[in-house]
């Protein structure tokens, strides 16, 4: 099945320069990896793969990554000053590059952040005019685009409960748009991501966070809005 495109696929999102994919793309990675984590983190370990290694200073990814982190949206002017606004938030970060990654999108960015006790590994690739694609979390398969309501759901593998959760969301009102699963092994621990075109009622997360086999529950509202 072809890809869906969109209007802002294709006249590329409201931005500061000088690339949607090394600029745009890359704030809208960053700001989908804090809200991952829950917060601007302070620790933030970046790699920058294949294309984005050898360009990342120059076309000013590294600004961008960091603007995302601090919860700059696209059009933001302080993206150009954020590795300076970064002190003052007290964040720290490092970048490293890494050139020749056969496997992986030209534009392929991973971060490792870390907030108080929680940590968080995110893999995301820029597929131009500030489109994305979050590929990984924590080393499951994930391949959402945050620009729908998204639910991460950390849980047991446990028989008949992926049509139970999207039965709970069925009665929220919630419409799925995509449902992706993955999981380290059978009975083992598996990643539930579900993108919806409306968000999730609070007693409704609450509700899916008690179910005993269910270990963590991440949801981030469409991060454009």
């Amino acid at each position: 099945m072809p890809e869906k495109s969109s209007v802002f696929d294709m006249i590329g999102p409201v931005m500061i320069g000088p690339s949607s994919s090394h600029t745009a793309g890359v704030v809208r990675i960053a700001r989908t990896a804090l809200k991952l984590l829950g917060g601007v983190p302070e620790e933030a370990d970046i790699i920058f793969y294949n294309s984005f290694a050898r360009t990342y200073e120059g076309h000013g990814s590294d600004r961008a990554i960091i603007a995302g982190l601090l919860d700059y949206r696209t059009d933001d002017k302080r993206i150009k000053d954020s590795l300076e606004l970064a002190k003052e938030n007290n964040l720290k970060y490092t970048f490293k590059s890494i050139g020749n990654a056969s496997a992986l999108h030209p534009n392929t960015i991973r971060l490792n952040l870390k907030l108080g006790d929680k940590k968080i590994e995110v893999l995301g690739e820029s597929k131009g005019g500030g489109v994305i694609n979050i590929a990984e979390v924590n080393g499951f398969k994930a391949d959402f685009s945050a620009s729908l309501h998204t639910l991460i759901i950390f849980a047991d593998d446990v028989k008949g409960s992926i049509a139970f959760l999207a039965n709970v969301l069925a009665h929220d009102d919630c419409n799925i748009a995509t449902m992706s699963v993955s999981r380290k092994g059978k009975n083992d621990l598996a990643c539930l991501v579900i993108e919806m075109d409306s968000g999730v009622k609070p007693v409704t997360l609450a509700y899916v966070r008690s179910l005993s086999w269910v270990k963590e529950v991440i949801y981030i509202p469409d991060i454009d809005r």
